[in-house]
């Protein structure tokens, strides 16, 4: 390996005391999408210690930032993401369920521990552009509201990504890849129906019923499955049904939707047929809606050219490393949930050879944790979930990598996940995903002929345009 690079991860396992407390105490203070407030301010705070120039408040979004150091192109751009998840509260390495805090919320998707190693991969590319004084600069962006905000979208809206020259990102896991494929684009309206109460059996005909709306609009939306895309969703919660007193003509209902499609355009489209239902269960109803928008993302794009340099230097660097004790932890916290035996990573679920290949590299192993690095795909893939990614990845060459942190078959946002984000599983998963994007980082920074490649499949990949999810008039928020 080159020695200035060399020297950069360096920096980075010089720093991991720094990044293992940043990811701690996140883990610890755990706060939902848009309330990220402490989290910002200890990622802003700590990258001015450490000489970025930080600019808060970035796209009208109170807890979204960047964080930049060096000048001129190329122009590099690593996502870091903090936010938790509401009733996932659990105390950390722990092998059974229990709360910290009743009720409380947790970082049952590893964002502490994925906004950490962004951190670390920002401060690995410092490194090489001080040492080296070459021209480039990196950006670290501060994107909250993932799991129901889609802060990325709304910059994305406002042209933010488009400057950069390339986007890396990572993501914890249960396996050691590079992703790829597109995944679903995604949009969430609130209806708020509003009537008119009356005495259910003495008056009646007096009353205009908000719940009777809803129910309408969810009966419309159902004869409308049957003429949408195969690959399309729609999901709803009633969120207020307008109280518990049945002979009350209920005045208010509100309902949440959130509608998916492969293609943000398709959902686009999509969303516009439900809000036509939600005017008919108006009409026959005689009551009137408030319509609101809480967040919309796209569906993602790939770029085999970074995910082929994100491969080699992973496989360069292998795989997090993990004691016999850490080992042992995993082997038991997989007893605790089904799946546990599943074929790992994306192309597994795609492609029957690489499922077999997949299940060798488990089979040789032997433990729960995947300490191997997958083999390269890039054939068809698709995932049924969304992510702002999406967005980006429609604006400049973007690709991402999969950490393991997290034992096969562990299920997303469950309460395993937060227990593994407080161990050294989870801070040995982070310092490393730092080190592989920070290394395609600073190969991005001296080969033009990289990107310029990049550039070309994204410009073709493209061509149709990007569709923005996101309403001009529309600002981040999460349901009431």
């Amino acid at each position: 390996m080159d020695q200035n690079k060399q020297a950069a991860l360096n920096a980075i396992e010089e720093k991991a005391s720094l990044i293992t407390h940043v990811a701690d105490t996140i883990w610890e203070n755990p706060e939902l999408s848009l309330q990220e407030e402490k989290s910002a301010r200890l990622y802003c705070k700590t990258l001015r210690e450490e000489g970025f120039a930080v600019e808060e408040g970035i796209c009208g979004i109170a807890t979204a930032f960047s964080a930049s150091y060096g000048s001129g192109r190329p122009l590099i751009g690593i996502l870091a993401e903090y936010d938790a998840l509401s009733g996932l509260s659990q105390k950390g390495g722990s092998l059974q369920r229990q709360e910290v805090v009743a009720g409380g919320c947790g970082h049952g998707c590893g964002h502490n521990l994925l906004g950490a190693g962004s951190l670390a991969a920002a401060l690995g590319v410092k490194a090489y552009l001080e040492k080296t004084g070459k021209p480039g600069t990196v950006v670290l962006y501060g994107c909250p509201g993932e799991e129901g905000g889609a802060a990325k979208a709304f910059m994305a809206r406002d042209g933010l990504w488009r400057k950069l020259d390339a986007a890396l990102t990572w993501h914890p896991s249960d396996a050691n890849e590079v992703v790829t494929g597109s995944s679903n684009s995604c949009i969430q309206v609130q209806y708020t129906f509003t009537g008119v109460a009356s005495h259910a059996a003495a008056a009646p005909d007096r009353g205009r019923s908000a719940l009777d709306a809803v129910e309408l609009m969810n009966i419309g939306v159902q004869f409308l499955r049957e003429h949408m895309s195969s690959k399309a969703r729609i999901h709803y919660a009633i969120t207020d049904a307008g109280g518990r007193s049945p002979n009350v003509v209920q005045p208010r209902a509100t309902v949440l939707y959130m509608v998916r499609s492969n293609h943000v355009s398709e959902a686009v489209a999509l969303q516009k047929r439900v809000d036509k239902i939600a005017d008919g269960a108006a009409l026959m109803t005689e009551t009137t809606y408030r319509r609101k928008f809480i967040d919309g993302l796209a569906d993602t794009v790939p770029n085999h050219v970074l995910e082929a340099l994100l491969h080699q230097n992973f496989s360069q660097l292998g795989v997090p490393l993990h004691t016999e004790e850490e080992l042992r932890f995993a082997d038991d916290l997989s007893a605790t949930y089904p799946g546990s035996d599943k074929a790992p990573g994306i192309g597994s679920d795609h492609d029957g050879d690489y499922a077999r290949q997949a299940v060798a590299l488990r089979k040789d192993w032997g433990r729960a944790m995947n300490d191997f690095l997958l083999p390269l795909y890039q054939g068809d893939a698709f995932e049924p979930g969304s992510t702002d990614v999406g967005d980006v990845s429609w604006e400049c060459p973007t690709a991402q990598i999969h950490v393991a942190t997290w034992p096969n078959g562990c299920p997303g946002h469950s309460w395993q996940n937060v227990s593994c984000g407080r161990t050294e599983i989870g801070h040995k998963g982070a310092l490393h995903a730092g080190k592989v994007l920070a290394a395609a980082a600073i190969d991005l920074l001296g080969d033009p002929q990289i990107l310029r490649a990049a550039r070309e499949e994204f410009d073709q990949r493209t061509a149709q345009g990007y569709t923005c999810p996101i309403p001009a008039d529309a600002v981040p928020t999460i349901a009431d």
